[in-house]
């Protein structure tokens, strides 16, 4: 008998589609699991849910294993399973791409940041600092929006560009915009991953290194296959976008080597996040790798 996971989504996006593929193609039934996915609504109710036993596993930022780490060394999370080691947002204007334009040229412009989560602002403002940019010299940056509010800002000319994640972005290339930077250009990030507690770890290891093979499955056919075939894969989860809309969107994350090609986790990737974080002041501390990501559970899975 298949052995049941529940698992939280924060919310859906399109840039988590391997694990929809994953349900999908039937990776995790293979594996003997019954994967049952549930619709947390935001990242702090996915991790209240995980603390409180309500479920087993979720997917979420490392971000917050990290955050949670430099807070308290004991938090009992830990994160496993690379998915998305790419920064998945991309910089969409109104009209063609200007010639010669740099990140360094945002603070002149009407720009709008993502307000529905912090990440995408946190990686920017790492790479405009990295450039000799300050990022809260920005006079006519909008970051209270959301992102279908300043996309619609940027079809009207209201802002010259902002920071989206698809399909925002390719929903607004039909309308006159085009992606003038893509953040994904930054190299390896640590955007999302499963993570669960140490105490269901423990308690289900078993089911969690079937659902890490059913996800090296998953990330194996999703790096390679067409897009077209992945859009008809995940297009249940996703019936409000256009069919063509989806199979573009997903076209861009895969030409943007998005999706890592195995479950394990990149050190750097890792690295490049915690650096992240640091340098706008959202931890204090490092905390390690080691601290908070259970390599060992991937590579034990992945032997078997």
């Amino acid at each position: 008998m298949p052995t049941t996971v529940v698992l939280n989504e924060p919310f859906r996006a399109v840039f988590y589609a391997p694990f929809y593929a994953t349900i999908a193609r039937g990776d995790m039934a293979r594996e003997g699991i019954d994967l049952r996915l549930e619709t947390a609504g935001d990242p702090a109710t996915a991790a209240a849910n995980l603390l409180s036993g309500k479920v087993d596993l979720a997917w979420s930022g490392p971000m917050r294993v990290i955050r949670e780490r430099a807070q308290d060394p004991h938090s009992p999370l830990r994160s496993f399973c690379a998915v998305v080691m790419r920064d998945p947002f991309l910089l969409v204007g109104h009209g063609p791409r200007p010639a010669g334009f740099r990140l360094q040229d945002l603070p002149h412009l009407r720009f709008g940041t993502v307000s529905e989560v912090p990440t995408p602002w946190w990686c920017l403002q790492d790479d405009l600092r990295r450039l000799g940019v300050d990022p809260e010299a920005m006079p006519k940056r909008v970051g209270d929006r959301t992102m279908a509010e300043n996309a619609a800002a940027v079809a009207e000319g209201a802002l010259d560009l902002a920071q989206m994640f698809e399909p925002h972005a390719t929903l607004l290339e039909a309308r006159g915009g085009a992606v003038w930077h893509a953040q994904a250009d930054r190299g390896p990030t640590a955007y999302t991953s499963l993570y669960s507690t140490e105490t269901n770890i423990a308690a289900k290891r078993a089911e969690f290194e079937a659902v890490i093979r059913a996800m090296a499955a998953t990330l194996a056919w999703i790096t390679t296959a067409p897009p077209g075939e992945i859009a008809e894969t995940v297009a249940p989860w996703f019936p409000d976008v256009p069919p063509d809309a989806l199979r573009a969107s997903l076209a861009r994350y895969q030409g943007l080597g998005l999706w890592s090609p195995t479950p394990r986790f990149p050190r750097d990737a890792f690295e490049r996040l915690r650096d992240a974080m640091l340098s706008c002041g959202v931890i204090a501390s490092a905390p390690s790798f080691e601290l908070c990501v259970d390599e060992a559970l991937v590579e034990e899975a992945l032997a078997r």
